[in-house]
């Protein structure tokens, strides 16, 4: 909403503050300025000049010789190339040594020749947006619509010695979407009166009622309509105020009647029609609900097609308006337009929302009528604009508007405590304090034993309830005076939950072996994980997507960081490492109709060097061994144990270099290198990534910590070096030395592996350390030998493993 100071100023008196005061104090007392815009502040030295005489440039088609008068003792020869500059006009001058917006001087200047001493302006050159600016005016200078004295300051009557404030409204203060209603708001504030204009018409004997009536077919949506019939109407330019009023306010002039119904739009808060009534059709105005498929051609030049969720105002037969959303282009004012029929109306808020969405048109009519108007208001809107109409066009009011009126026009009574309001707030306010600020607010009270029964005015529809009270009475006593207190509830201590708890371990662990947080879209498209899934996958796809690239939910965090290394690679960042925790979403429905499983992963991605020391010449690239090594230090920071076999099927990985991750026999995700070909898709080099389902793998982690005693006896270590036939995997081997080591097996550890000379084809030797210790006492050789006989003899039973001669 854009409030002009100069037309607020008409309603309260506000001339001993200045714009910024104005905007501080009703932002303190909960309307809050946006912005705060002084209008023609960069201008200076513009006058009102007339055009004297205006002939062709001697040397140049589209230039014109102007001798124009600016109140000084001779005319001043300016330069113009407008094409609508013409002699006998009134026209602002930016004379030689003013400003205009942008810091643009006005010098003396010579154009093919001739001196040019000054500047006749258009109104876009004076800082009007072009949207606001009447289309006549649209190309060329302004030329202003009434006698002016030549010399005199331009600026006063364009309305650029004015500011505008920028009202940032909630939903809720529709009140405040009038320049009454802001009215109201300043002088609860400042505490003074405001004045409201009173519609002053001399009405004709004749009444409307022998030209036009009224019939609504659906009362509840429509619960009153009037219609003032105007004769004798000259459409033709606003004058000058009018026009300036609403280019402030952000509307474009089109004609003095639709400009005064726009003016009245903003004064009152209610929007209003006028239709041409010669052209309306018909001596019925009819209130209906639209067919399904009807269609009606609206102002804007658009055919719409409506349906009965619409209201419609015709003329019997067919529609002539949108209700509080549009007028229909027959019926429009023109400047042969001698009769008007203005209607001044009460439409339910929720239908003209269906419609406005409905038919994509929001409007200063919609927008208002969505929010709900005042119902006392609707008469006093149409007289003013009647008022407003006879005085401008000289035009003839008949007596007597027609009416259809079943509006509740009823104020309600809210009835709170002084102990409620001094609860809620924390204050110790008085009675009499409490009624100061209603009675500042204008609501009427009634004070029993510090009971309050208040009378709500109906231009605040947002208030129905005690809280809504409450605040009125917080915003003008000043929140900075309400006193800071303590809530007096029960204390609660907040805290972490263990999956908070866990996801931030997980974090402070991989980013202390290097690797940096990504966050990415939950959004994708289908071709970017196609190489990580299968055919048959299921996806989620967005019914609406704001975008081809985010068209669906993805199944994988492993796309988004290839294509954070890809974007890093392109930049010369070679090496790069990069984790994310985030949701996928899976489904096993070809149509998707109930909620998706969302699950949490673990996923990371890695490319080029791991380690570099250039001093002492160490370099050291990510392989697959550096992957495996940072998912065991996770899981032992989770304390979970883990197991990782190959997994030489997974899509879009090297069958070589790729493992499974199970914990408890289950797979939690999987670690490995990129299948070169993925790769090159991405246009990276050699790059390792891992994925683990979060989820579960917290669900399986060991809760219990348990603690052993230092050991007071010596262990003995022994070394075995076994040959085993390729095939049998060395996690396998451990688990058998192990189970028949037990209990004295402390610790097991593979130190190398060989293939080549000295093992037969198809073998390989694998070297393992074992420790064996008793707590209780000293183990003897006896002792050990029985167990590590045990050990190697089930090898042999268990893998075919022999010890290596």
């Amino acid at each position: 909403m854009l409030v002009s100071l100069k037309w607020l100023g008409e309603y309260v008196d506000i001339s001993d503050l200045t714009a910024e005061e104005l905007a501080e104090q009703l932002t303190l007392h909960g309307v809050e300025v946006d912005a705060v815009h002084s209008l023609g502040a960069e201008i200076s030295n513009l006058t009102v000049g007339y055009v004297e005489s205006c002939e062709p440039h001697p040397d140049a088609d589209k230039l014109k010789l102007c001798r124009v008068d600016v109140g000084e003792e001779e005319p001043v020869q300016i330069v113009c190339g407008a094409p609508n500059v013409a002699e006998g006009q009134f026209v602002p001058v930016a004379r030689v040594g003013g400003r205009l917006p942008g810091g643009m001087k006005i010098k003396r200047a010579k154009l093919r020749g001739q001196t040019s001493e000054g500047m006749i302006c258009s109104l876009q050159e004076l800082g009007f947006d072009g949207k606001v600016v009447p289309k006549k005016y649209n190309e060329g200078i302004y030329v202003f619509p009434e006698e002016m004295a030549a010399g005199m300051d331009a600026k006063d009557p364009l309305g650029l010695n004015d500011t505008v404030l920028e009202l940032d409204l909630t939903p809720n203060r529709s009140d405040c979407l009038s320049m009454l209603g802001v009215a109201y708001e300043a002088a609860a504030v400042l505490n003074r009166e405001v004045h409201i204009p009173e519609p002053r018409i001399v009405p004709v004997k004749e009444k409307a009622g022998s030209h036009v009536s009224v019939r609504v077919e659906d009362p509840s949506a429509n619960p009153y309509y009037g219609a003032t019939l105007i004769q004798g109407v000259k459409v033709g330019e606003s004058p000058l105020w009018l026009q300036s009023v609403l280019m402030a306010s952000g509307v474009r002039p089109l004609n003095n009647v639709v400009d005064i119904t726009n003016y009245v739009l903003f004064e009152y808060g209610q929007p209003l029609h006028a239709f041409d009534f010669n052209r309306f059709g018909s001596d019925e105005v009819v209130v209906r609900r639209a067919e399904e498929d009807e269609t009606m051609t609206t102002l804007d030049g658009e055919e719409r097609t409506l349906s009965a969720k619409h209201l419609l105002i015709t003329n019997g037969a067919k529609g002539t308006a949108v209700a509080g959303v549009m007028g229909g282009s027959d019926s429009e004012v023109e400047p042969e337009t001698e009769m008007v029929l203005l209607e001044a109306a009460y439409f339910d808020p929720a239908v003209v929302r269906i419609a406005q969405k409905d038919l994509g048109i929001r409007s200063d009519s919609s927008i208002r009528f969505e929010k709900g108007v005042d119902p006392n208001r609707v008469v006093k809107a149409g007289e003013r604009a009647a008022s407003l109409i006879q005085q401008l066009t000289g035009a003839e009011v008949l007596a007597e508007p027609v009416e259809f009126d079943e509006l509740n026009r009823e104020e309600k009574d809210i009835t709170i405590s002084l102990e409620r309001i001094n609860q809620s707030l924390g204050t110790d306010m008085t009675s009499e304090e409490v009624t100061a600020i209603l009675d500042r607010l204008q609501f009427e009270s009634k004070e029993k034993k510090d009971v309050f029964t208040v009378t709500v005015p109906t231009r605040r529809q947002d208030i129905s309830i005690e809280a809504d009270i409450v605040e009125e009475v917080a915003r003008l006593y000043g929140y900075d005076a309400i006193p800071t207190t303590l809530p007096n509830t029960p204390s609660t201590k907040g805290g972490l939950t263990q999956a908070q708890k866990q996801k931030r371990r997980i974090r402070r662990f991989l980013e202390g072996c290097g690797l940096h947080e990504a966050v990415s879209y939950s959004l994708t498209t289908p071709s970017r994980e196609r190489a990580f899934i299968t055919p048959d996958q299921k996806r989620v796809d967005v019914a609406l997507p704001m975008s081809e690239d985010r068209s669906s939910l993805r199944t994988t965090l492993i796309p988004h960081l290839l294509e954070a290394l890809s974007h890093n690679r392109n930049r010369s960042i070679s090496s790069a490492s990069l984790y994310e925790i985030g949701s996928v979403f899976h489904t096993t429905e070809e149509k998707v109709t109930v909620q998706p499983q969302e699950k949490t992963h673990l996923s990371a991605a890695w490319m080029g060097t791991w380690h570099e020391h250039s001093w002492q010449g160490e370099k050291k690239s990510v392989d697959f061994f550096v992957v495996k090594g940072i998912v065991e230090g996770l899981l032992a920071e989770l304390h979970a144990s883990a197991v990782f076999q190959p997994a030489p099927a997974r899509p879009g990985m090297h069958p070589g270099r790729t493992a499974d991750v199970l914990v408890d026999g289950e797979v939690i995700g999987f670690i490995g290198q990129l299948h070169p070909e993925t790769g090159d898709s991405w246009s990276l080099p050699e790059t390792y990534v891992m994925e683990l389902d979060l989820g579960r793998l917290l669900e399986r982690q060991s809760t219990e910590i348990r603690y052993e005693a230092v050991p007071r006896f010596p262990a003995v270590d022994r070394d075995i070096a076994l040959v085993v036939d390729q095939h049998v995997p060395a996690s396998k081997l451990e688990a058998v030395i192990q189970h028949y080591g037990a209990p004295l097996l402390k610790q097991t550890k593979l130190f190398d592996l060989y293939e080549g000379e000295h093992v037969e084809p198809g073998k390989k030797s694998a070297a393992f350390s074992l420790r064996y210790l008793n707590p209780e006492k000293t183990l003897t050789e006896e002792e050990v030998t029985e167990v590590h006989t045990r050990v190697l003899e089930g090898l042999q039973q268990e893998t075919g493993a022999v010890l290596r001669a």
